[in-house]
């Protein structure tokens, strides 16, 4: 599914045009920016795993979830999941990772800095901190509320956090470029109209994981997922100006 480093584990979320694509910008961006396929990973707010058969790619990966009943679908599938909260500090040593990935989860804290420290902490020298996040508050909608979304970024503000946490930024694009001016749009209308839309309910690893997402035809799924392969193309090579969401990679400073 993914090319060369594809694996034969496919989950649901990986039909959907949004999660497919920031998979692929993500793996696009990292491919061009780690230094090897040999690395100790933690993935922060991991769920039951859900991200480990691409992260895989790259190396060793372990997680970490504050909820319990993803942490337990997680270890029955064989992954080495534990439980806390990053915010709160975690049980590792210093120094034990060579990456450290937080997807779509810092947006989720009231203390989303402390996530930022603790990251920087448990990473080694020159280790990477992985990040996405929603873009913009200026785009918050019904679907940040029933995901529990605490804020929206923009890149400035972003940077600023991460370097204040001691980190140096490699990359920091916005992605979802192609279908920005559409998806702005269509909140921009909604807040006006003042309509809800429908949302579905995506219920992976024995109802463990739940995200909640707008519903997409086949064929606009289909659309949707051809314009995230042609965004990862370009973001093997540039930073995108805009878009609803941010991807960062940032590296511990000596």
């Amino acid at each position: 599914m993914w090319g060369d480093h594809s694996s034969p584990v496919e989950l649901p979320e990986d039909r959907h045009w949004w999660f497919a694509s920031r998979t692929r910008a993500l793996l696009a961006i990292l491919d061009t920016t780690l230094p090897d396929r040999n690395l100790a990973w933690l993935d922060i707010g991991c769920g039951a795993g859900n991200m480990f058969h691409h992260l895989s790619r790259y190396g060793s990966v372990q997680g970490v979830e504050i909820d319990p009943r993803p942490v337990a679908v997680a270890r029955q599938r064989g992954y080495q999941v534990e439980q806390g909260d990053a915010s709160r500090g975690l049980s590792y040593p210093d120094a034990s990772f060579d990456v450290i990935s937080a997807l779509d989860v810092i947006e989720h804290n009231q203390d989303d800095q402390a996530i930022l420290r603790e990251a920087h902490r448990l990473l080694k020298v020159n280790g990477y901190l992985v990040l996405t996040v929603p873009a913009f508050m200026w785009l918050w909608s019904h679907n940040d509320v029933l995901n529990a979304h605490v804020r929206r970024y923009a890149a400035g503000r972003l940077r600023e956090m991460l370097q204040a946490a001691g980190f140096n930024i490699r990359r920091l694009t916005y992605n979802n470029f192609f279908i920005f001016p559409l998806a702005a749009a269509a909140i921009w209308l909604r807040r006006f109209s003042q309509r809800t839309p429908q949302l579905t309910s995506h219920h992976t690893h024995q109802e463990a994981y739940q995200v909640e997402m707008e519903p997409a035809s086949p064929l606009v799924n289909t659309l949707l997922t051809g314009i995230g392969r042609l965004e990862a193309l370009l973001l093997r090579r540039v930073d995108l100006p805009i878009g609803t969401s941010l991807i960062a990679i940032a590296q511990k400073r000596v």
